[in-house]
């Protein structure tokens, strides 16, 4: 990945627990896993709990229909890690329900809940409510979530760099599905873990009250999406708005201007969660009416 800590950066614990498994399944910790476990009380627990019921509690999707939202997400931020892996987990957790390379053969109302959500995470973000008039407001607020969750992932794989590597697609799948997104308690210890009311709320507030190596008003204004100083307001920019497009001179040039990844790390998961939930609120304003 381009930030080495993401690599190596990890607590003794997580270290452990990333040498046993990737003993035991002969393949390399994807970059995902990686990247939850660095540091997880500076966002990676808060966004967990919010994913795990969001792609695997009760709903009134499938978990095959939740991984063709995902898929539509990763699409629409051009993430090929992303992409790839949802279409895999269309495969496993649909069990032919759907097939990832006709989104056609998706029902008609889970089709209007994605064109729905391109609205709300696409360029411009003007969400669409009538394109889900027919869908109850309940079933369009869990693929909401579900987009949430992916539009902060999404933007972080891109900016990170996160790759596929040999075995990683079976055996990374496979294993997300069998433990439904769900990570051991003593690997995301540590840190407060304040309840605001709301799993939406705590990851709000999980890159804002976290202990930091950024000021805490740097993170309120990126999470904002308010104007910060340079180089971040540039650099922020291409996370919210075109994640795909972070290069790795880019993050070359932010360390040879003397910021440290973990600095990096912090304003690129910063930016990502406050784009994402603009794009949560506007979505949800719109249904409200």
């Amino acid at each position: 990945m381009r930030l080495s800590i993401l690599d190596h950066g990890h607590r003794r614990r997580a270290k452990l627990f990333l040498s046993a498994t990737s003993a035991m399944s002969r393949v390399d910790s994807p970059d995902i896993v990686l990247t939850l476990l660095y540091r997880p009380d500076f966002m990676s627990r808060a966004l967990l709990d919010l994913t795990a019921p969001a792609m695997r509690g009760p709903s009134h999707w499938t978990a095959g229909e939740r991984e063709f939202l995902a898929m539509g997400t990763a699409k629409l931020h051009e993430c090929p890690f992303c992409a790839v892996t949802h279409e895999e987990l269309v495969r496993i957790a649909g069990v032919g329900e759907i097939d990832p390379e006709r989104p056609e053969s998706a029902r008609p109302e889970l089709r209007a809940v994605r064109a729905f959500l391109d609205t709300v995470s696409g360029p411009g973000g003007e969400p669409d409510a009538t394109l889900v008039a027919g869908v109850p407001k309940d079933a369009v607020l869990e693929a909401l979530r579900v987009n949430l969750v992916w539009d902060v992932v999404n933007r972080l794989a891109n900016a990170f760099g996160f790759v596929l590597r040999d075995g990683q697609l079976h055996s990374g799948t496979r294993s997300l599905h069998r433990f439904g997104y769900r990570f051991p308690g003593f690997l995301l210890a540590g840190g407060t873990a304040a309840d605001h009311g709301d799993v939406v709320e705590n990851l709000r507030h999980s890159v804002l009250d976290a202990a930091g190596v950024t000021d805490r008003a740097l993170r309120v204004a990126l999470v904002a999406g308010d104007p910060v100083g340079e180089p971040w307001q540039s650099y922020a920019e291409q996370v919210r708005g075109a994640s795909y497009r972070v290069t790795d001179e880019e993050i070359a040039a932010l360390v040879a201007a003397g910021h440290s990844e973990d600095e990096i790390f912090e304003v690129t998961e910063a930016a990502a969660v406050g784009a994402a939930l603009r794009a949560y609120d506007a979505g949800r304003k719109a249904i409200d009416g």
